[in-house]
């Protein structure tokens, strides 16, 4: 095993080994490496394999951008049910025992059969499958569609539970840093020279620094770079008004200044404390923000560009200098910037045997050729790379001298890395994210931020500033900005900086070489196996817009998101067009930044905080005396009451007996509740709601109607009125949020000139339901400042009064269609009450009944449930309610619709009542119905059943059901297909039982 370790050189701590695995072979790295600079310095360049050809891939960076160096993790206690896919190598710091895998390769990683598609590439060209599954068509679900799922996505995915959890966290802070380089810590020591500030300062690496990390020659004031950088990073620790975040990766900028932050927090330890999360989201919503994002290297695109050993300069100097690795022991560079010359030196400093710097362009500093002769470097201007060598790891490649765009017969260098720079392109994505204008700088030819729309200020190298010095005066204005825009004030810091060093350089598209370009395979995404070629054949094909080329390609859709191949992606797009740049466009950057877990996104809700469970105050009364339960909207709620031996339908049948023959108490807790008060409420009700409310007098209650824009129901409830500019409105349990956001909606954007105030008391308010014939006497000896009598309090009343001591809201109102109130007394003394009537009602046999029950009363009434009657294309009249349409109303929500002839066509759907010929046989709620018992296949579905129970007070099924011009069919009979025969049922009206509604009055 070759060691390109170079002793005692970097940030790592050599008095730690650690030991790990890849592939099932033992490697060792120190404290401090990551996967990928712990696999460098044992020689292994050869990570994984790509997307479509199975090509050898190996780290072509040295951050969290890398699209090459994917693998599998597992921590050796848990590896049969901790594994996590496509994690970036170059990323994941090892610890003790940490097993990784290649992906994307069968049966080994060095011997991959799918790498014959490399072989066959000519047939997988861009947008290939648009052109190949098209024929025959009868292929597609036997042969393309298997294949295509078999090859898809990049390493495995879990198939265990996650045995970790994540966390999250709000934060709100006065300046928010995002990226700890020159530019960040810069703009930190700045602004925490005010003490009120309070700042923080988030940065993706173990440390902050930045490219001070791997910074050797450069001073600030008078000290190395490493020691000035201890120094800051003591001086921000000490401040009280600071907080650092490493580990910490900024994935998203949305509206109002809220970053998104997804933190690692155990993936470096070999042992986590036992419930110590693995992520944290942080939600930080920050008065300003400071993006100091820095920039990435650009690749060259070039044949053979791809192989394991051609990387970025400078990620071969991170590794150098913070890892302590040598990349190569006879490493060549090809350039057409001015830092890779730098980089060379370095590894050249490092012990390494440059074989060649090779520069693209024929104008160089001079003073870079005589660093370079100084060292014994061999360089080569006016030249270029056409080709590479090597099977698993590069070998050698082809130099070749250029004549403008001519290349000349060239000669093989031996090399064992290939180190490239086209340049730099500032980091943006975040930036993009709030929707801000890019501007293009023709001479840079990079993309710089233009107008902003958040509070933010952008320091340094994501501006296009270059250099330490630069950068560091850069990061102080920044923060200097930022706290005036605070309005405080500080005495500005400056540095000195000394052996800076960035210089300049030159774009390029594809670089020229003695192949065709057709034969040539210079790879653009890495990930995605796009080569310059397919851009090119997108242009020939129609594509104009650079996100369609994208698309065609998929060049920027891999897991980097584009960050390496986006801006030569679009260079050759443009070269192609014959188009600038800017005039092709610029593809959309998206949160996250980078790939995040699902559990960051989740954090706590999983198992059973996944979906949070809704509780009435009743509930702990419904399950000690043995309620099941069911979940309704996110509530869960008792659904019957059984006694010992009872099955669901015996239950339901003693329940709804009771009821009708004396006294039912039912929990309905779970009604939405709003409260809508102010001098224009009943205005506010008019125009929502399709009943007229502003005579509606105080004391008395309406059911109403809410429509949507379309016309069609999306909600009922009874609404009372509590005086002149007060109303209490109720809502189906599930609708509750929605009706409010409608709300909240007309209010704040149709109507902002009325005076109305909307509060939602779902939650503030304990409702009991009591029916039956005996509700009114068991209730009045209970009932204080109110007389209830049915003179005094008629049905469809409301009003405050005191109940069993409590002070109460009571209507007098029935969802069963016998004699019925409902009392609301706050939530805290919602089981005190039930404990009450509960003791009351023991002389009338009172029986508690849960939703069940409560669905066969209502339905026996033909009382109907939204959502569940209705499917979001009934109108009132389709349901039976057009008496609820207020007829002399200018308009509500929703009329104009209504007033559309297909709103009044004969053959809409239209709810009606069902009656089976057999009267045991109970239907299938959603069961389809049609004319005839003899329908051909495939026969016409004329509607389907809605609601179906056993109706043990009818003694016979009852169903509601959507039928085509139901209302004008009534005695017909159709006809309901099921798996073994075919049911008949009778069209009847929708009302069952009580249709004069005597009983509403005991």
């Amino acid at each position: 095993m070759t060691n390109y370790r170079i002793q005692n050189k970097g940030r790592i701590n050599y008095k730690k080994r650690i030991n790990f695995s890849f592939d099932g072979k033992n490697y060792q790295g120190f404290e401090g490496d990551t996967v990928a600079s712990a696999l460098l310095a044992n020689g292994v360049h050869l990570m994984g394999r790509s997307f479509k050809y199975h090509r050898p891939r190996g780290p072509v960076t040295a951050g969290s951008e890398e699209p090459n160096a994917l693998i599998g993790t597992q921590r050796p206690d848990r590896a049969s049910d901790r594994y996590e896919p496509n994690t970036r190598a170059t990323y994941q710091e090892i610890y003790e025992g940490l097993i990784t895998t290649s992906q994307n390769n069968w049966p080994s990683l060095t011997f991959d059969v799918g790498a014959i598609n490399d072989r066959f590439s000519k047939l997988f060209s861009a947008g290939f499958y648009y052109k190949t599954f098209m024929w025959p068509k009868s292929f597609w679900d036997k042969v393309y569609e298997p294949a295509i799922r078999s090859a898809a996505g990049l390493g495995v995915s879990p198939d265990k539970a996650d045995p970790d959890h994540y966390a999250s966290r709000y934060l709100h802070c006065d300046i928010l840093i995002i990226g700890a380089g020159p530019s960040g810590i810069a703009a930190a020591l700045q602004a925490s020279e005010n003490d009120t500030a309070s700042i923080v300062l988030v940065d993706e690496n173990s440390e902050i620094g930045g490219t001070l990390l791997s910074e050797t020659q450069v001073t600030i004031d008078q000290e190395a770079a490493s020691d000035w950088l201890a120094n800051a990073l003591t001086k921000l620790q000490n401040k009280q008004n600071v907080r650092i975040l490493t580990r910490t990766t900024a994935i998203g900028y949305y509206h109002q200044n809220m970053v998104g932050l997804a933190q690692k927090l155990t993936d470096h330890l070999s042992s986590p404390p036992q419930d110590a999360p693995r992520e944290r989201l942080w939600r930080v919503r920050a008065k300003q923000v400071v993006l100091a994002q820095g920039a990435m290297e650009r690749p060259l695109v070039f044949d053979g560009n791809d192989r394991p050993g051609v990387m970025l300069s400078g990620a071969a100097s991170i590794y150098l200098n913070r890892y302590g690795v040598l990349v190569g022991r006879k490493p060549a560079f090809v350039t057409s910037h001015d830092s890779a010359w730098y980089s060379a030196f370095e590894l050249a400093d490092a012990g390494a045997d440059i074989a060649a710097v090779i520069d693209t362009r024929s104008d160089v500093n001079q003073a870079l050729c005589a660093e370079a002769d100084k060292r014994g470097i061999p360089y080569f201007l006016n030249h270029t790379v056409s080709k590479t060598q090597g099977r698993l790891r590069i070998s050698a490649l082809t130099m070749n001298a250029l004549n403008g765009d001519i290349v000349k017969p060239g000669n093989v260098i031996p090399c064992d890395a290939l180190l490239m720079c086209g340049g730099w392109t500032p980091s943006l994505h975040l930036f993009s994210h709030t929707k801000g204008t890019l501007n293009w700088d023709e001479k840079q030819q990079v993309f710089l931020p233009g107008t902003l729309t958040e509070e933010c200020q952008i320091a340094g190298a994501c501006r296009g500033l270059w250099g330490i010095e630069t950068c560091l005066e850069d990061g102080i204005k920044a923060g200097l900005a930022a706290l005036e825009a605070l309005q405080l004030t500080t005495d500005q810091i400056s540095h000195s900086v000394a052996n800076d060093h960035m210089g300049e350089g030159v774009t390029h598209k594809e670089l020229p070489s003695d192949k065709p370009i057709n034969s040539q395979k210079a790879f653009i995404d890495f990930q995605n196996d796009v080569l310059a070629k397919d851009i090119r054949l997108a242009v020939r094909e129609g594509m104009r817009s650079i996100e369609h080329v994208k698309r065609y390609t998929t060049n920027g859709m891999a897991t980097d998101q584009g960050k390496m191949s986006n801006m030569n992606g679009l260079t050759i797009a443009a070269d192609a067009l014959g188009k600038d740049i800017p005039k092709v466009g610029l593809t959309t950057f998206r949160p996250p930044y980078t790939p995040t877990t699902f559990g960051t996104f989740a954090g706590y809700h999983k198992e059973q905080c996944f979906e949070v469970t809704r509780k009435s105050p009743i509930d702990r009364w419904a399950e000690k005396n043995g309620a099941v339960f069911e979940p309704v909207s996110l509530w869960r709620r008792a659904w019957y009451f059984p006694r010992s031996g009872e099955s669901l339908h015996d239950a339901v049948a003693r329940e709804c007996a009771s009821t009708r023959k004396s006294l039912g108490i039912f929990d309905a807790s779970t009604l939405g509740k709003i409260n809508i008060i102010g001098p224009d409420a009943a205005e506010f009700l008019n125009r929502l709601y399709t009943n007229p409310w502003t005579k509606l007098a105080v004391g008395r209650c309406r059911y109403g109607v809410l429509l949507g824009e379309d016309g069609f129901i999306r909600d009922d409830g009874v609404i009372g009125r509590m005086a002149e500019d007060n109303f209490h409105v109720t809502t189906t349990t599930g609708g509750a949020a929605s009706v409010l956001n409608m709300m909240e909606d007309y209010l704040q954007t149709e109507w902002p000139d009325l005076q109305v105030w909307l509060t939602s008391t779902t939650e503030q308010w304990a409702t009991i339901a009591i029916n039956g014939p005996n509700a009114r006497n068991m209730l009045a000896p209970l009932v204080e400042g109110l007389d209830i009598s049915d003179t005094a309090f008629p049905h469809m009343s409301v009003a405050d009064c005191t109940v069993a001591g409590m002070k109460a809201r009571l209507f007098r109102m029935s969802f069963t269609g016998e004699l019925g109130f409902e009392i609301n007394v706050p939530a805290s003394q919602g089981l005190l009450l039930w404990d009450a009537l509960m003791a009351a009602g023991k002389p009338y046999d009172i029986c508690p009944y849960g939703t069940e029950t409560m669905h066969v009363l209502r339905a026996e009434k033909g009382y109907i449930i939204v959502g569940q009657d209705t499917d979001g294309t009934l109108t009132p009249f389709d349901a039976g309610l057009g008496w609820a349409i207020g007829k002399k109303k200018p308009d509500f929500v929703g009329k104009r619709s209504l007033d559309r002839p297909d709103m009044h066509k004969t053959d809409r759907k239209q709810l009606v009542g069902l009656k089976t010929k057999i009267p045991e046989q109970v239907l299938e709620e959603g069961a389809q119905i049609v004319n005839t018992p003899d329908e051909v296949i495939p026969a016409k579905m004329v509607g389907h059943v809605t609601s179906s129970y056993w109706s043990e007070t009818l003694g016979h099924s009852i169903a509601l059901a959507v039928i085509e011009n139901g209302l004008n069919r009534l005695g017909e009979t159709v006809y309901i297909p099921m798996p073994n025969e075919i049911l008949a049922a009778e069209i009847v009206k929708t009302v069952f039982y009580d249709p004069d509604g005597l009983r509403l009055n005991g």
